[in-house]
């Protein structure tokens, strides 16, 4: 049984929206809102088990972000050059 009251403001095109899919479906604006909310509600809540396991892969994340380790330090700037040394290469197999 509904015993709270919760009110917005929308516009008047979304209110037409929600009018005219109630009579479509022959029911109230106030269960397509109850069940659009309710949807979102399961797909945007995390219980406290996946909220502990996010924060877990996060620490675990954290520890690897920015470490790349190699001999060449210049990597990023002298790519198109090596990557078209090796396509050179290949190509002349």
């Amino acid at each position: 049984m509904k015993t709270e009251v919760y009110s917005w403001r929308v516009s008047s095109d979304l209110k037409s929206e929600l009018e005219r899919e109630a009579h479509l479906r022959k029911t109230s604006i106030s269960a397509i809102v109850d069940s659009a909310v309710r949807g979102w509600l399961q797909a945007n809540t995390m219980n406290l088990d996946e909220a502990a396991e996010q924060r877990r892969l996060h620490r675990a994340a954290a520890g690897c972000i920015g470490i790349v380790a190699g001999r060449k330090t210049r990597r990023a700037e002298t790519a198109r050059a090596s990557i078209r040394e090796r396509l050179g290469r290949r190509h002349a197999r």
